[in-house]
């Protein structure tokens, strides 16, 4: 059915609705007709006139060739209001098979994705750019607009899982697995509008001449988006700042309304970030939001300022064990402050050693040796410097190895300080994303020190070692190393109890069934699987209590095939790593002459998932073991 609805959903016309970008005496600049042969034309639509949200986040990131953008739109969307949602895709779909039938289909949804970037090229972003002085409307914009090869759409819940109204879909052209639920369904959901995989861009506009080095504006027509907070980052540009911003209704400024906060990235960038919403019942007053954009330099601006939480002159910064580029510290935002913001510069001596800050003032050191100084300094936006510059030590304090210990159950990290420092506290564990062993601490002076990291608790496979080095004189090593390390998968044991008689199988009275319990066991603590066989047939029947397990058989399929005591079970137990150990025995009936009830039995480990497993039975075999007794594995009465 995807198919089809995607043809239909490529007729679409453009709806009455049209909206301004800033101004409602001038029409956005669209983009339709740039699609080619399909007949798709959403122009005049906007974000807010297909999905009705409670609120959404809009975030654009500006590229570096100040001509594209990536653009992420979040909707969330609640209640009554979830449910005009689903109503309106449905509706999309009229004169369709399953379409615009007050049911939305997981057809629907797929048909959505699939088309929905195609009909979201022609929509308005709102966003306009004019370079010069600042702007306030009537003047020919620079609008941004979608780029269909560029646009991902996804959804969160839009056809609720498993919901109690859930039904397989009603029409006949429906796929296979289709699932739909009433529109007046009212499961919150989310939208989302994001980057689609491999491109670098879903936005463009005419790239400004100068490349944001001039003044410039940028506008945004807020007019019925009742509730949003719009973040926008611009690269670097030196001297780059806000010179004045604000909201304006029908060309007033609503001194009312917050101001929207500028602030500069560690990495350089300018971000701006505004809360926007328009009231309800405002329509059709005009509210838009305008940014002016400088390079010009303030009229007074301080210079940066070390703070008490920056490291002290002739400190160590640990870069880790390789050459590239490493974290040093996620803390470095706290070492300078400064109104303007500001980044961390090093000059280096050496070739090859360089530091940059993230967005987040996380410290990333680009090392090419063991050691370097770096004569570093806090930078604001506009060039000025910390009044003191200090000298770091940028270099690795630590060498490391390890190996698993002969009895596998332990990790021997050994571990050395090198010549920048005399000694190290050194605590580690082993680790895995779920699971994490013990703590051991050590000192290490000069010579290599070996810490017994234990794996205990965790799982068969890649482990790694996390811990931290602490020395005078020296920032925190925080470290997470990949030295190899596995952890050998050991498979699980079972074991089958005896009665007081000395018998492994209980039998019935009616002498059609016999009980089998017993314990299964994991060293590494995995979840384990159990398949009993006999008799050309397998169930997985098992009772299960924490480690003890126990099964009711039934030889009806022996009966049917012809098999004579005593009749040989097979339990094969496996693991999440595959690892498998198989249990044997053979199990007398009493009714067929023989004296014991239980016979000897054999137990062998294996890799291999799912061991010596006896085919099922057919159908018809099925069915005649219905007649002879009432199910072949039957839970235990109480």
């Amino acid at each position: 059915m995807i198919p089809v609805l995607i043809m239909m959903l490529l007729a679409l016309v453009s709806p009455s609705i049209e909206m301004s970008t800033l101004d409602e005496s001038e029409p956005v600049q669209t983009t339709s007709g740039r699609q080619g042969s399909l007949d798709v034309d959403c122009s005049g639509y906007t974000f807010e006139d297909l999905f009705e949200y409670d609120f959404a986040l809009f975030t654009l990131d500006v590229n570096d060739d100040w001509a594209t953008g990536v653009m992420d739109a979040r909707a969330w969307v609640n209640g009554s209001k979830s449910a005009v949602v689903r109503d309106n895709l449905d509706g999309l779909f009229e004169g369709v098979p399953g379409g615009d039938d007050d049911w939305i289909s997981t057809d629907e949804r797929e048909a959505v994705r699939s088309i929905g970037p195609k009909c979201i090229a022609d929509m308005e972003t709102r966003l306009g750019i004019r370079e010069g002085l600042a702007h306030r409307g009537n003047v020919d914009w620079n609008d941004l607009e979608f780029v269909e090869d560029g646009i991902a759409l996804d959804e969160v819940n839009l056809v609720p899982t498993g919901h109690e109204q859930e039904r397989s879909c009603s029409s006949p052209l429906s796929d296979a697995g289709c699932k739909e639920v009433p529109v007046t369904v009212t499961d919150d959901l989310e939208i989302h509008l994001l980057i689609a995989e491999n491109e670098n861009n879903n936005v463009r506009f005419d790239q400004l001449p100068n490349q944001g080095s001039s003044n410039f504006t940028l506008a945004m027509n807020i007019t019925n988006i009742t509730d949003a907070r719009l973040i926008m980052t611009f690269p670097v540009e030196q001297g780059l700042r806000v010179a004045e911003m604000g909201f304006y209704d029908d060309g007033v400024l609503n001194e009312a309304l917050a101001v929207p906060e500028s602030e500069f990235l560690p990495d350089g960038r300018l971000r701006i970030v505004a809360d926007v919403d328009y009231p309800l019942g405002s329509y059709p007053m005009v509210r838009n939001l305008f940014v002016d954009f400088t390079t010009m330099a303030p009229f007074t601006n301080e210079d940066p300022v070390w703070t008490a939480l920056a490291p002290a002159e002739g400190t160590i910064i640990p870069v880790g064990t390789t050459n590239g580029e490493m974290l040093a510290s996620e803390d470095a935002g706290t070492w300078v402050t400064d109104e303007s913001g500001w980044s961390l510069q090093c000059n280096f001596v050496d070739a090859g050693w360089d530091v940059r800050m993230d967005e987040n003032a996380a410290l990333y050191v680009t090392a090419n040796g063991d050691s370097a100084v770096g004569q570093c300094a806090g930078v604001d936006a506009f060039g000025a410097e910390t009044v003191e510059h200090r000298n770091y030590t940028f270099g690795k304090v630590m060498d490391a190895s390890a190996a698993v210990s002969s009895d596998g159950d332990q990790i021997e990290f050994t571990v050395a300080p090198t010549d920048l420092v005399q000694s190290l506290t050194v605590t580690a564990h082993a680790h895995q994303m779920s699971a994490m062993g013990s703590e051991t601490t050590a000192v290490a002076q000069g010579a290599f020190t070996v810490l017994s990291l234990s794996m205990s608790g965790l799982a068969p496979g890649e482990v790694m070692i996390m811990g931290s080095a602490t020395a005078n004189g020296m920032l925190d090593y925080n470290f997470m190393l990949d030295l190899g390390i596995e952890k050998a998968n050991t498979p699980p044991t079972i074991t089958i109890d005896t009665n007081l008689q000395g018998q492994e199988a209980e039998w019935e009275l009616d002498g059609l069934k016999f009980t089998l319990n017993g314990n299964v066991i994991d060293p590494d603590g995995q979840d384990v699987s159990m398949v009993l066989s006999i008799c050309n047939g397998q169930t997985s029947n098992f009772n299960r209590d924490n480690l003890a397990w126990e099964i009711q058989v039934s030889i009806a399929n022996c009966i049917q095939n012809n098999v004579e005591s005593p009749y040989n079970v097979v339990i094969v137990a496996t693991d999440e790593s595959g690892a498998s150990t198989t249990l044997s025995i053979d199990v007398i009936d009493p009714n067929a002459g023989g004296t014991d009830s239980g016979g000897d039995s054999t137990t062998t480990n294996s890799e291999d998932e799912g061991g010596n497993i006896l085919p099922a039975p057919g159908l018809l075999a099925t069915l005649m073991i219905g007649l002879v007794a009432a199910g072949w594995v039957s839970s235990r009465r109480d």
